[in-house]
Formats: structure tokens, sequence, C-alpha cells
């Protein structure tokens, strides 16, 4: 294996700075509440708010502001969503089974939490897929009361019209413009306008990841996302256009997106190279594109194709892409990832928009111990068992030995009492 690009920055560093001020801003909401978000909505968005909660006279006037394909297109990929949700759901049952000790009953119900926050975050362009692929889950799942925040866009003095239209396809109950740790801060702790949630859901920069670490424990969070990420495995037969527009289309994200390449070729890699280059005159964000995959990007020569299966699994990439002559059998043996697209026409662009499965995913090697939103998510698996007298007297003796030797005493007598 060796280098033929190396990033040269780091993408995600925690720092004491944004620690604190993140802590700042948490305390703040909590000690002065709506006054404080309309603060700093002047101050970071440049937007004077008169009310945080969006009206429905503003959700019905967004639908008049965005061309009428992009309704009919949010909408076909809001019901790829929710047809992949749906199939996700039927996956989960609840149990009841009889213990093979006899007069134990043991079981589960499937939960879903009371309420969640969904958060979609602002920046350079709108999202309106990350509220469908928030919102839809949830609803699928049964969450009552699914709340969203953004922040205003300065154009609009509210939230982009294609996300509050996106929210509403999605279900979203109630919608509240705000961005920031500080959504986080409210939708963890209310406000005068916001009542809080008991779970926050979606990606956000650095700020919005430190107050979701901050706050977890009052409040449940899906992840703590970092930098977006796409790894591809490619080997000779791969078309380099292909790879280099998936690159770029990663690197385009953000700044500090991280794209990869694993290559058997080193043919295919300089042919890649020479693509981005006329990717970088071609495409109007190329500029910033072009910057992030020369900060970020790394392209590895491997020896085979066993290697870059072991490359990968140890990076446990967010996207993981597979274009080669054996795709099935290259994607077989790969196990840590957020999303997978096997094959040179399954394109991350499709998952993070309306193949149907969920663009929320773990980042940072996290992909080894966890996943992506799904319905699941929203979903708690409450366990349950009921014990007969007889059940008592068959489980017992174990109970109370047990007890005995961690010096439970009470726990002992709770079983002991029941004996007659």
């Amino acid at each position: 294996m060796k280098f033929l690009k190396e990033a040269t920055k780091k993408t995600y560093e925690r720092s004491e700075e944004v620690t604190k001020f993140v802590e700042d801003i948490l305390k703040n909401v909590q000690k002065q509440g709506d006054s404080y978000l309309r603060d700093l909505s002047k101050r970071f968005d440049g937007v004077d708010l008169d009310s945080i909660k969006v009206s429905q006279d503003t959700i019905k006037a967004a639908y008049g502001k965005v061309h009428p394909d992009t309704v009919k297109h949010l909408k076909l990929a809001a019901e790829q969503i929710k047809f992949y949700a749906e199939k996700q759901y039927e996956c989960l049952k609840p149990l009841e089974v009889q213990s093979p000790i006899e007069g134990v009953v043991l079981g589960h119900k499937l939960v879903p939490v009371a309420s969640c926050g969904a958060y979609v975050p602002g920046g350079r362009y709108p999202l309106p897929s990350t509220a469908l692929m928030l919102s839809i889950p949830a609803k699928i799942a049964g969450v009552k009361r699914v709340v969203a925040c953004s922040p205003a866009g300065k154009e609009y003095g509210t939230i982009h019209p294609a996300v509050l239209v996106a929210m509403d396809i999605g279900g979203v109950d109630e919608i509240y413009c705000v961005g920031g740790a500080q959504a986080v801060a409210a939708l963890t702790f209310g406000t005068e306008s916001i009542k809080n949630v008991d779970l926050i859901v979606g990606p956000g920069n650095k700020y919005v990841t430190e107050a979701k670490r901050q706050v977890l424990g009052p409040v449940g969070i899906d992840s703590l996302a970092g930098p977006s990420e796409v790894l591809i495995i490619a080997d000779e037969t791969a078309n380099p256009l292909y790879v280099a527009s998936d690159l770029m289309a990663q690197s385009e994200h953000d700044p500090n997106a991280r794209a990869t390449l694993l290559t058997t070729s080193e043919a295919l890699a300089q042919k890649v190279f020479q693509e981005i280059d006329n990717l970088t005159a071609e495409l109007s964000t190329g500029e910033a594109a072009r910057q992030s995959w020369d900060d970020n990007g790394s392209v590895l020569l491997v020896n085979n194709l066993d290697e870059a299966i072991a490359i990968s699994n140890d990076f446990a990439p967010e996207h993981l892409e597979v274009h080669t002559g054996k795709d099935l059998e290259v994607s077989n043996k790969l196990f840590n990832y957020g999303s997978l697209f096997i094959g040179e026409y399954s394109p991350v662009a499709f998952g993070d928009y309306c193949s149907g499965t969920n663009h929320t995913l773990p980042t940072m090697r996290t992909a080894r111990y966890s996943n992506g939103v799904w319905v699941g998510t929203f979903i708690k698996t409450s366990f349950h068992q009921r014990i007969s007298k007889q059940g008592c007297q068959n489980l017992a003796e174990t109970c109370m030995h047990i007890a005995g030797v961690e010096g439970l005493f009470a726990h002992q007598k709770s079983v002991k009492v029941r004996l007659g």
C-alpha cells in the first residue's frame, strides 16, 4: 500500500474554545429563553424575528416560493423514504414468550418516543432532504410530536422555503426558526415557545455537535456527527469519471468533508486526478470542492481488493462505494459502513436524496458500532415479565442466592416474603 495523495489537514478536532462557547449558550438559553434565541438569530443569521415559531401561513406561503417541480420531486423522495421506513418497521416485532421455567412469561413492547426534535442545518445550502430524512422515519415509528428547528435565511427572514415545504411534506408538527447550539438547548430545556423533547436527531456543525454532546442525559441524541465522508473501492474496471464525480460530490459538501479512494490501479488513479481537474473547471462549486479535496482527500494504491476491504473495514466510512469487476463479492466482505453503494450506477447522491435509505449516518469511524438514523432510532424496546406464584417459587432460590452474594438483602427479602 502507498499513498498517491494524502490529506493535509485534520477534518475534526474538539477544542476548549468551542466547548466553552457552547456551554455558555446552553446556560443562557436556560436563563433567558426566547429573548436569547432572538438575540442570537439577529447576531448570527442577520434576521430580526418576531416569533420563534413558524406559522401555518408562512408554511403555506413557502409552497409559492419554490418551483412546482421541487415540490413534485420532494414528494417522490418522501415516498421512497416512507416506503423504506415502513419496510424497516415491519422487521420490528413485539415479543411475548413462555420461558422454559414454568410460570415465567418474558417479552418486550415497541414503544415510540413521545417527542423528538429534528435539527435541519442551514449553512451554505438549504437541506430539504434532511428534513425528510429525519421527520418521515419518526412519523412511521409512531412519534406523536415531531418538532423541527432550522436557522433563518437572511434572504427570506425565516427558514428557507424549500426546507419549510419538506418539513410540511414530512409531517412535522411544530417548526421553529432557530439554529445552532441554541436550537439544541431550546429542544433540551424548553423556552416560552418551545416545549422540550425526549430525543434530538440530525446533523450540524461543530457547535451543534458539541451542544448535543453536552446535553446528552437530559435528552437523547442520535449520534455525534463529524464532517461527511466517502470511501470508494475501485479497480481497473472502474469508470474514472464516475469515481472523480463522486469524490467531488462529497468534497463540495463542506470544507472539512473527507473523500478517499482505494484502488488497485495506479493508471485509474491518474485518470481520476485528470477528471478532478476537469470537474474543478466545469462545476459552479468546483473551486470549493477542489479546496476540500486538496485539504482532505486521499488516494491509496493497494496491492489487491482484499487489502482494500481490510482498510475500509478499519476506516468504517460514512458512505462506502464499490466500483469493481466483482462488486457483490467485494460488498459481501464489507461490514463497517454507514451506507453502502454497490456498483457504478449507485452514487452516494441517490442515498442523499431519493433512493429511500437515510442519509443521516455515523462518521469518524463510529460505523464500527453504530448505525444511521432509521425508524428504530425513535423506538424503545421496553422489556416486561409476568410471573405467577409457581414461577416465583421456581426462580426464588436462584434469585435469593445471587442477591445474597451481592449483599443486597432487601432484594433477597422481597422474594422471600412472597414464598409464604
